[in-house]
């Protein structure tokens, strides 16, 4: 009889015990000096961590890749995650706008979007509005006022220094044409109308008597310049609105040995563009800023994500080259081979 009680008081000691125990460890859960509490909290932390999808025009051009190292020094610098990606050519309207829908899908803090189409977007933009993520705008704007900012160079402005350089270096006088990249995005069209608008402006005696469009591939904008020079053997100027439709065209004045004959003038920057300016092939070009565009968009998307307020345009700004400068220290850091 005695061993059963003495059995019976072990083990009703046994559970209060356990019951203290457990008493004990649900009073430390959430505790910052609990070990048990240090995974849980690491894991919200990086939770946390932001993320921003970077959605260009494109990978086919080194100024995208110039965009890409400016965003990555600033995701670095500010402890941010992003992806950066883009479409084979820069004439995927849909291929960008599926990589758009991705990226609204995974519910980023902000997204960075260079537009190839500056209407086709808007309604994936109004989507990622109404879910409150911010857009900021980069390299190319949209027709709408949904993107909380626009980094991007004043290209109609730069485009307009070209058509000055290129009045200058012909005389003022005579037959251009325009290899542009497209007529859809925001930087096609200011750089087309910025040259043409210029040239129609200031220079009445010279004529700009065609535009083509090569969709910023380097065959094409050739195909397209050779054809321009059958039809105008008075060609005296081309301006190339991009590094693809630049190449193009000195492709084309190589090929048909119209060197020192027709002025060319390109925009952006790349090893051809470079060595043509140096070996006198073409004779100068706008350059933006592109790791500067990467850094800033970057930038902003951050704090727009975190409810700052951001300037609505952030001028990434360009520059003019050509031989007498290309080897300045403040050319050269905005070039990109």
């Amino acid at each position: 009889m005695k061993k059963g009680w003495l059995l019976m008081v072990l083990a009703l000691m046994l559970v209060i015990s356990a019951c203290g125990s457990n008493n004990n460890n649900n009073g430390n859960k959430g505790s910052s000096s609990s070990p048990a509490a240090s995974p849980s909290a690491e894991a919200k932390a990086e939770g946390q961590k932001m993320y921003i999808p970077i959605i260009s025009k494109g990978f086919q051009h080194q100024f995208w890749q110039a965009v890409k190292a400016g965003a990555e020094k600033a995701a670095a610098e500010l402890n941010v995650e992003i992806t950066f990606e883009g479409p084979e050519t820069e004439s995927q309207v849909d291929k960008q706008l599926e990589m758009l829908q991705v990226g609204l899908d995974k519910k980023p803090s902000a997204i960075g979007f260079a537009a190839l189409d500056s209407q086709a977007s808007i309604p994936l933009l109004k989507k990622a509005q109404d879910a409150g993520i911010p857009i900021v705008a980069f390299d190319s704007g949209v027709e709408s006022d949904i993107p909380v900012t626009t980094v991007a160079t004043n290209n109609a402005v730069a485009a307009g220094i070209a058509a000055d350089k290129m009045a200058e270096l012909i005389g003022g006088e005579g037959e251009v044409a325009v290899i542009a990249h497209d007529q859809t995005s925001r930087t096609g069209i200011d750089r087309r109308d910025g040259f043409v608008n210029r040239i129609k402006e200031k220079y009445p005696n010279i004529k700009i008597v065609d535009i083509q469009y090569g969709g910023g591939d380097h065959l094409k904008s050739t195909d397209a310049a050779k054809a321009i020079m059958q039809a105008y053997p008075n060609l005296k100027g081309f301006f190339g609105t991009n590094e693809g439709s630049a190449i193009g065209v000195i492709n084309a004045v190589a090929e048909t040995k119209k060197e020192g004959k027709i002025t060319v003038i390109g925009y952006d920057s790349g090893k051809a563009q470079i060595d043509a300016i140096k070996n006198g092939l073409m004779a100068g070009a706008v350059s933006q800023n592109p790791v500067g565009i990467g850094y800033e968009t970057v930038r902003a998307a951050v704090a727009a994500a975190k409810g700052e307020q951001v300037e609505p345009v952030i001028d990434s700004g360009f520059v003019w080259y050509d031989k007498t400068n290309i080897d300045n220290e403040d050319v050269k850091a905005v070039l990109y081979e």
